[in-house]
């Protein structure tokens, strides 16, 4: 067998399996070309230089073995091979820390903050790090910059540890935990924060992939708002003066608006939407 004709049969499985994407993938064949890559230790982007490699009868069982465990699990695929990716850059992960997806990253790479940043900002929050990935985006944008990652779980900041080593950031990058803003020291040029927004009815109808991520970074109670509730009013405090907020509500713009029906945050378009990224600045929430 070929190892294109591999990855098809792979994905035809993962199709009819019924399983759900959205953890670095978001169909069935994308996610059986990384499988079945990874499982044979073959780059991830290289799919075309190899597709018409024949592979073995071992190389064949050990692919269907790992596809055979993320169809039983319902894991997140990226939990099985223990590596994310987000704006091409790797990431460790597991089942400590959600999967790396948030939009914020792509809100740095492609600079769509940078008219209220005005100049590079020197020091930046990274609210409910998790793994550390927008930390790390964070720092290697901006070279120059200090980064406090916070989050309350000490098993997140385990993981976030490891990326921050593995990206050479631990002089820029400080893991701190803490509860909201208990963490935070001093003021900040730019604070991202990527909260538990998940609204209580949409957590109960989350398939298993998502279920199998921590619920402490997911869950954000009855309209998704606990976590942000407390955040907003707290934040002023911990800006410097033309200070900016980045927060991520996903699919919850609705549910922020009526919580904050005196706020007017910017909406920054990205692949996840138009209402994912809200901005607002020191002015807006003094």
């Amino acid at each position: 067998m070929r190892l294109i004709e591999s990855v098809e049969r792979v994905a035809a499985r993962l199709d009819a399996a019924g399983l759900s994407f959205g953890h670095g993938t978001t169909n069935a064949f994308d996610e059986a070309a990384w499988l079945v890559l990874w499982r044979l230790s073959l780059p991830l982007h290289a799919l075309d230089a190899f597709a018409q490699r024949a592979l073995t009868a071992d190389e064949e069982a050990a692919i269907d073995a790992l596809v055979g465990e993320r169809i039983a699990t319902r894991k997140p695929a990226a939990y099985l091979t223990g590596e994310a990716w987000l704006q091409g850059l790797p990431f460790h992960v597991d089942e400590r820390v959600i999967v790396p997806r948030s939009p914020i990253a792509e809100v740095i790479a492609e600079g769509l903050a940078e008219p209220w940043l005005g100049e590079s900002p020197a020091r930046i929050l990274d609210l409910c790090t998790g793994n550390g990935s927008l930390a790390v985006i964070a720092a290697l944008a901006w070279r120059e910059a200090q980064v406090d990652a916070t989050d309350l779980s000490a098993d997140a900041l385990a993981v976030a540890a490891r990326n921050v080593a593995r990206h050479g950031l631990g002089r820029r990058v400080r893991l701190r935990q803490g509860e909201g803003l208990a963490a935070a020291a001093g003021r900040y040029a730019l604070v991202l924060c990527n909260p538990p927004y998940v609204n209580a009815a949409s957590m109960q109808a989350l398939p298993p992939e998502y279920r199998a991520e921590p619920e402490l970074a997911l869950a954000g109670g009855a309209d998704g708002m606990d976590f942000i509730r407390s955040l907003i009013p707290a934040l002023p405090a911990h800006l410097a003066e033309g200070g900016v907020l980045l927060l991520e509500v996903g699919h919850e713009r609705a549910h922020f608006e009526a919580a904050f029906p005196q706020l007017q945050p910017v909406w920054l378009a990205t692949s996840a939407g138009e209402d994912a990224v809200l901005l607002l600045t020191a002015e807006d929430l003094a």
